[in-house]
């Protein structure tokens, strides 16, 4: 799938993602500022998150609780030096959770990652709109 979108059209698109992967691990491509957390927090609100969310640049990882009780975890994996820096904080324990696991910056884990997730890679058009494109593996 792939959805041409500008910002104050991000609703839409977090419902539309929703709606086209049954996959619990999101991985989120894209460059700094191109709007990875923007959409996750998004994401969370679409599936019931009233609480404030933000990027978990320092310490790793947001939990968020959904109104129905589902657990939702951010990870925001950019100063992550190394894999086992991820398996100190318990990475294997939130991914195989069961519960939805939104992760920026992926490629810090290659050799962590689930068999099944689905990927999202976002990038800056000239004209300021996002090209988001969601591949489901």
């Amino acid at each position: 799938m792939e959805i041409l979108f500008s910002i104050d059209e991000i609703n839409n698109v977090a419902k539309k993602i929703i709606s086209e992967t049954n996959e619990k691990v999101i991985l989120f491509h894209g460059n700094m500022g191109v709007g990875k957390t923007t959409l996750i927090k998004e994401l969370a609100k679409e599936l019931g998150v009233n609480d404030a969310t933000s990027s978990p640049t320092f310490s790793l990882v947001n939990e968020y609780k959904s109104t129905n009780g589902e657990m939702i975890y951010h990870f925001d994996l950019y100063r992550l030096k190394s894999e086992s820096e991820a398996l100190d904080f318990g990475f294997d324990e939130y991914i195989y959770s069961g519960n939805r696991c939104f992760i920026e910056w992926p490629d810090k884990i290659p050799n962590l990652l689930p068999d099944h997730y689905s990927e999202i890679y976002i990038q800056l058009e000239l004209d300021g709109k996002r090209k988001l494109e969601l591949i489901n593996k």
